[in-house]
């Protein structure tokens, strides 16, 4: 039997706050759930890779996106989008310590892989 994962590409940021939280919020929740998850940062998102970031984010009544992240940190990966970061300058040395800069073969791979599950927001 194939083990459960999800994968999460969010791709909005403060531009479109519920939908940043939403992928935030899932990405969380499976991983308190047990389930093997990867989250990708792209588009407006990439920005969160960076330390201080998270903390600037607000949108009532939602859970803190440095909480967030840090769930996602400690059960499973988070990924920064390698076109992304090279758009915005973001080198691999600036990103918060456990986040990995990677590309489309990356996503590619997670997201055919047995049992996989994507949602992008």
């Amino acid at each position: 039997m194939a083990t459960r994962s999800l994968v999460v590409k969010v791709t909005a940021g403060a531009d479109a706050p519920e939908r940043c939280s939403q992928a935030f919020t899932v990405a969380a929740t499976a991983a308190a759930s047990g389930i093997s998850v990867s989250l990708w940062l792209t588009g407006e998102a990439s920005w969160f890779a960076l330390p201080g970031r998270a903390e600037t984010f607000t949108l009532p009544h939602a859970a803190p996106l440095p909480d967030l992240l840090a769930a996602v940190l400690e059960a499973g990966t988070v990924t920064l989008c390698t076109q992304c970061a090279a758009r915005r300058q973001i080198t691999a040395d600036a990103v918060i310590p456990g986040i990995r800069i990677a590309g489309s073969t990356t996503f590619v791979e997670e997201i055919t892989a047995d049992g996989a599950q994507a949602l992008v927001y």
